[in-house]
């Protein structure tokens, strides 16, 4: 609704797994395949990520940014674009990245701190993850801008948190997109808390999708934790750019189980309670493999099967980071100065000639 308040929230499978009047129609026009697809790729998010998060306790990759909760927002966001769409994700986007083709060792890279973890294969548009709060939105924007002034039937589409719309750069990305009427997707998960500040502290609407009645285009509120939902909202908001009905702002509204990174507690701000709702009667996998099973498309030997090979997979990508040949020492002098000053040109001549010691 161009230029007016925006509160409802668009649900398509309750937490009980039950579909709702709404959803009925979005599921019967999908093939069992696709409907299979989201439980296959939300069951793999889930288990990387746990498998991540061990692995930076055991020492084998650096602060993590945990995702899980957020499966069937970033899920059913993804399913729901092409090849010719551009993705700028932030850092908990592992998800996102997966779905658009991005190798699971590519991503376990990343977490290592090397720099190919940053590259995409041929043909996925996808950037590296933005760890800068909030910068990713203008850049989607000019690229939405760039695909109108060149006739690509592309969009763009921004991912961040609800942090994020306490920067500027939402609000001259929200600003430009509707001025300029641009192809451009701006889906945010509003997991309640930026870190330790919860959404309330930050803004004085009661949600993220009616600010974009100052700037005249579409703002969605979705329930984030319904896969369903988020990706006919997806659909919808990709088909509109396409077709020239210009930007969309998607609210996401979920919740992540564990803390900001593997640095944070979240136990020192979110009251138990809360936790134990979201955890317990929302979570996005669990409803919606009650769904499944309740239509007759999954069975308790299908689960296990899946998830076995899930944890192949995982292991699999692993195993490839981490068989990876070492970067050289002076690795760490590339990337970061277009001309290195004296001390950095004296540390790199140290690294090359006393065994990759850095004084």
């Amino acid at each position: 609704m161009i230029g007016q308040l925006n509160k409802e929230m668009v649900q398509y499978v309750t937490p009980e797994g039950d579909l709702t009047e709404q959803g009925r129609s979005c599921w019967r026009a999908l093939p069992d395949e696709s409907k299979l697809q989201f439980y296959r790729w939300m069951t793999m998010v889930r288990l990387f990520d746990r498998r991540a998060v061990l692995l930076q306790r055991q020492g084998r990759i650096g602060t993590y940014a945990p995702l899980e909760g957020q499966e069937a927002a970033q899920v059913g966001s993804a399913l729901a674009l092409s090849r010719a769409d551009w993705i700028f994700p932030s850092y908990r986007e592992h998800g996102v990245a997966m779905v658009a083709g991005m190798p699971l060792s590519q991503i376990f890279l990343y977490w290592m701190g090397r720099v190919e973890g940053c590259e995409a294969p041929e043909g996925v548009r996808l950037m590296p993850p933005y760890v800068p709060i909030a910068t990713q939105i203008p850049q989607a924007v000019g690229a939405a801008w760039a695909a109108k002034l060149k006739g690509e039937e592309s969009v763009a589409v921004a991912y961040f948190g609800d942090g994020a719309t306490s920067e500027g750069d939402f609000h001259e990305g929200c600003n430009f997109a509707g001025v300029f009427q641009v192809p451009v997707i701006l889906f945010c998960q509003n997991n309640g808390y930026a870190i330790s500040v919860p959404f309330s502290r930050q803004s004085a609407t009661e949600t993220v999708a009616e600010k974009t009645a100052a700037y005249a285009f579409e703002g969605v509120r979705v329930d984030g934790n319904d896969v369903l939902a988020v990706y006919d909202a997806m659909r919808q908001a990709v088909a509109k750019a396409k077709t020239g009905g210009g930007p969309t702002l998607i609210e996401a509204v979920t919740y992540r189980k564990g803390s900001h990174t593997t640095a944070d507690d979240a136990k020192r701000y979110r009251p138990e309670a809360e936790v134990k709702e979201w955890v317990e009667q929302k979570d996005p996998l669990q409803r919606y493999v009650r769904l499944l099973k309740a239509e007759g498309l999954l069975s308790d030997a299908d689960e296990l099967a899946w998830e076995a090979e899930c944890k192949e997979r995982i292991d699999l990508g692993i195993r490839e980071a981490e068989s990876a040949t070492p970067p050289p020492a002076t690795h760490l002098f590339e990337h970061v100065y277009a001309q290195m000053g004296p001390n950095e040109r004296r540390q790199r001549q140290q690294c090359e000639q006393g065994g990759g010691q850095v004084g």
